[in-house]
């Protein structure tokens, strides 16, 4: 018996975890095991034509929310071109549907939750040629009724996929997993269905991360939920990382309200660039967290994440939910500006999904919830929140992206805050630019961008203000892109005296002669009149060095 075990990933460079260690646990008892991954980008065509042509008798889809919709229109085809193919559906989009499931599509079995022992259970028998007993998480067209679910007791009775050489390493971002369930009980997260935490135990893990950073993995991401829910087992992991990696970079979810001083102390060991946190704030409103269940300190969390960003050397990501029970529109601005203070390295806005099975969406009609019915469910207005509110919500998180998460407007964003007192103030009015010029509907180019928020500031400051904005937009466009002559952007005073323009070649000689010697150095002048809020002429000059290979490097000189 042939199976082959699939997905539709969102991008080619993510590599599956659940279908290797399926194969893992599964063995040689269930068969021949093929592993095949693909993207929802790829034409349902040529996904049929790739699934028939490797002849399988069970075809096993994993099922998440950005692919739900195109696989079942796979099954849907699957069984026409083979009727006798055996279909099987598993993962977290699929494992809280009733037994109307079976009725509505050409399935043989779902696999509901933790997917290893079910699967075993399953192809085992079927390879046999008989049907297999009931288990928890296994259901079947001739017993299609929820009978819960199961879970490996021992996390490492579950073969290690890497040393199986099942994993896909080729590929940029490889996903690991070093426990699983979640101490806490968020109402909004699948995790809270699952509040014992299990944990591989600490050799299998050292084997696995060694394996893993032997062999160069460009970026490993845990997707424990939270990571650190143990302070000394995250430190024995953090340690052995720190004595034996490369060249590898690691992605966690961490509580940041955990952190004690002696992981503060040992994170300051790591090398800058290597660890990035994301770290879950949600809502600042304590009525929130309390009616989702979140019990974290606000506090706590706080002064450990400035703790983080004065070390300076671990990348953070924050994130908030809108849309929560009780948090209006104008307590989430507030939220925003909170943890902007923080001065994260990325700041995320997503409304919040009412995912299937989810304490949240059992509770959505009691909460007065609305949510799109469909993938991925994100909630489309509350009590609390109107439909236009939380639209404007997501246009800031859009421009938060463009703005502050892209690292492209340091100088800017800086002055551009003041006017308005807040961050969440400020966006609030470029957004409603950004919705008049139908800016959110299209994609545009960097220059494009630069040249949309200078017509935005001419727009909206008066003469008296727009210098300094001005000054910063261009000092920050200089530093993305190389300014070249006959092409400059208006926002740029090029408007040099002679003496000026004498000056500016004599500095860029010297300063050539300092620059290594490989490479090729062209330069760009101009004059600002505010710089620091100063009313003053000052002339910039930009170097540009181009290194093969090696990207390209600006200098600022004043002169």
């Amino acid at each position: 018996m042939r199976t082959l075990l699939t997905t539709l990933h969102s991008k080619y460079v993510h590599a599956s975890l659940a279908l290797p260690c399926l194969a893992a646990f599964c063995g040689d008892d269930c068969g021949e095991l093929l592993i095949r991954e693909y993207t929802v980008h790829e034409p349902k065509e040529s996904l049929l034509a790739q699934i028939i042509s490797i002849q399988p008798d069970v075809v096993a889809f994993s099922v998440y929310l950005w692919n739900r919709t195109a696989t079942l229109e796979l099954v849907d085809c699957l069984k026409r071109i083979a009727p006798d193919l055996r279909i099987v559906l598993g993962g977290p989009e699929i494992s809280f549907e009733g037994a109307d499931f079976f009725l509505r599509y050409p399935v043989d079995a779902l696999i509901c939750g933790e997917g290893e022992l079910p699967m075993k259970q399953l192809l085992s028998a079927w390879r046999a040629g008989r049907q297999p007993e009931p288990c928890p998480g296994l259901r079947t067209l001739l017993a299609p009724a929820e009978n819960g679910q199961s879970q490996l007791a021992e996390l490492d009775l579950l073969p290690s996929p890497f040393a199986a050489g099942l994993v896909d390493l080729s590929r940029t971002l490889v996903y690991y997993e070093s426990s699983r369930g979640c101490p806490y009980n968020c109402s909004f997260c699948m995790s809270s269905l699952d509040d014992q935490v299990r944990s591989f135990s600490l050799p299998r893990i050292q084997a696995d991360l060694l394996y893993l950073m032997e062999r160069g993995v460009a970026q490993i991401k845990f997707v424990d939920r939270t990571f650190n829910y143990h302070s000394e087992r995250s430190r024995e992991i953090f340690r052995f990382i720190l004595r034996h990696n490369r060249s590898s970079r690691f992605h966690f979810e961490i509580g940041a309200h955990l952190l004690d001083e002696e992981l503060l102390q040992l994170l300051q060991q790591v090398p800058e660039g290597i660890f990035q946190f994301e770290i879950g704030v949600q809502s600042t409103l304590p009525e929130t967290l309390a009616r989702i269940d979140r019990a974290a300190s606000l506090e706590k969390l706080a002064a450990n994440v400035r703790r983080l960003r004065e070390i300076g050397n671990i990348h953070l990501h924050l994130d908030l939910i809108a849309g929560l029970p009780g948090d209006d529109f104008e307590q989430f601005l507030r939220s925003l500006d909170w943890v902007a203070e923080l001065k994260p390295h990325h700041l995320q806005i997503e409304p919040v999904k009412l995912l299937p099975g989810s304490p949240l969406r059992a509770q959505a009609a009691d909460l007065k919830l609305r949510f799109d019915p469909n993938p991925p469910y994100a909630v489309l207005r509350s009590p609390d929140l109107s439909y236009f509110e939380l639209e404007r919500l997501r246009g800031i998180g859009r421009l938060l992206d463009l703005l502050v998460n892209s690292g492209r407007f340091v100088r800017l964003l800086v002055e551009f805050e003041k006017p308005f007192g807040s961050l969440s103030q400020g966006l609030l009015n470029l957004d409603e630019y950004w919705r008049e010029e139908g800016l959110y509907v299209r994609s545009i180019s960097q220059p494009e961008l630069f040249a949309q928020l200078y017509a935005y500031l001419q727009k909206q400051f008066s003469p008296a203000e727009l210098p300094r904005l001005r000054d910063a937009l261009a000092r920050d466009f200089a530093h993305q892109e190389r300014v070249v002559k006959g092409r400059t952007p208006e926002f740029f005073n090029t408007d040099l005296s002679d003496e000026e323009q004498q000056q500016v070649r004599a500095r860029v000689k010297t300063a050539i002669s300092d620059l290594p010697r490989e490479g090729k150095v062209q330069y760009f002048a101009a004059v600002f009149e505010c710089l620091g809020g100063i009313s003053e002429r000052k002339v910039l000059i930009f170097l540009y060095l181009t290194r093969s290979g090696g990207g390209q490097q600006v200098r600022e000189i004043a002169l």
